[in-house]
């Protein structure tokens, strides 16, 4: 079981309409969550909404002798939209981290990051990582961010900064190439040897059908991370169960929430 922690809310920031950037004071036991975790939050001392809800963590770093952690969200539903209502100082319940993160391999010298919407969330924490290594082992992070339009590319300039080379798609063409991030990818797919490359993606479901097609032609490896309703985490309540390749169920919040996109049916 892992650990339950009371966490202060520090700041909270709307990013874009309906989007939120929210910090939080956690323990300092949270520097060694991996890129790809999560945690279930719940408002504290509210019976509603009366379930935590799962978050990516966006990024976690250190200020003076504080530890925080950043989480981005959308407000879709009650308890989502509770959590965009915190104020600095009000308490969060954490559990976590939870589930798996990313991996790198170890031959690996090109990281290719694929993001839509809000799934830049735990990609940015995986280029932050990428990004610190030293530089005589710094790998090339080329990254691939598509959102319905320019206004929704969130924290854009932050991502500049972290990787080597970043293109944009927007639906309405606001901004960069006009389509899908996944028709952006494509176009450059044959230039990344799969022998020294690895495939990073998260976004909506549709994006990864597009992406699962795509690999089905290629020898790269590929990792995603996907999303699902959970309402305990730690794999009791079996809600976020999936199916993989065999007509077997997996547990997102166990088994993943990264997967090899070859694990999964689409």
């Amino acid at each position: 079981m892992k650990s339950i922690d009371c966490a202060a809310v520090v700041s909270i920031r709307e990013v874009v309409e309906g989007h939120y950037l929210l910090t939080l004071h956690v323990p300092r036991r949270y520097l060694r969550a991996l890129p790809g975790q999560f945690v279930m939050l719940r408002i504290h001392e509210r019976s509603v909404p009366f379930l935590g809800r799962p978050f990516s963590i966006h990024r976690v770093y250190t200020r003076g002798k504080h530890t925080l952690m950043e989480i981005l969200f959308r407000a879709a539903g009650a308890g989502t939209v509770a959590c965009a209502q915190l104020k600095k100082g009000d308490t969060v319940v954490l559990t976590g981290p939870l589930g798996s993160g990313f991996h790198v391999p170890g031959r690996c010298t090109d990281m290719v990051l694929v993001a839509g919407g809000m799934g830049v969330a735990p990609l940015m924490f995986l280029a932050e990582h990428g990004a610190m290594r030293p530089r005589k082992r710094r790998r090339v992070i080329h990254c691939y961010f598509g959102a319905r339009t320019a206004s929704h590319l969130y924290r854009l300039a932050r991502l500049k900064t972290l990787c080597t080379e970043v293109k944009v798609a927007t639906d309405d063409g606001s901004l960069g190439y006009r389509g899908t991030v996944t028709d952006l990818f494509l176009m450059d797919l044959p230039q990344f040897n799969p022998n020294r490359t690895a495939l990073f993606v998260c976004g909506p479901d549709m994006m990864f059908r597009s992406m699962a097609l795509i690999m089905r032609g290629s020898n790269l490896s590929c990792q995603v991370s996907i999303e699902e309703r959970m309402a305990c985490g730690i794999g009791a309540c079996l809600g976020c169960a999936v199916e993989d390749e065999h007509g077997i169920y997996k547990r997102v919040c166990k088994d993943g929430p990264v997967f090899d996109i070859t694990e999964l049916h689409w």
